[in-house]
């Protein structure tokens, strides 16, 4: 049986454009769960395209597969 790979992606205001270091937590928009990268990144790609123009918006791809099992084969 394969592994299901699982994939959140959320984004919400950041203190540092170039940091993951959220704002408020309460304020994160997750935007959904995704059972493979590809489907994951053309949700990231909407919404970060959303909010281009605001440098403290940050929208990321969080590999829960690789938190939940991180030995899996092949990772």
């Amino acid at each position: 049986m394969a592994n299901q790979l699982l994939h959140l992606v959320m984004g919400g205001r950041v203190t540092d454009p170039m940091t993951c270091e959220f704002q408020d937590l309460k304020d994160i928009h997750v935007v959904g769960f995704y059972d493979n990268y590809a489907a994951a990144e053309e949700a990231w790609r909407g919404w970060a395209q959303r909010t281009v123009d605001d440098a403290e918006m940050k929208y990321v791809i969080v590999h829960l597969h690789r938190l939940l099992e991180p030995k899996l084969p092949g990772q």
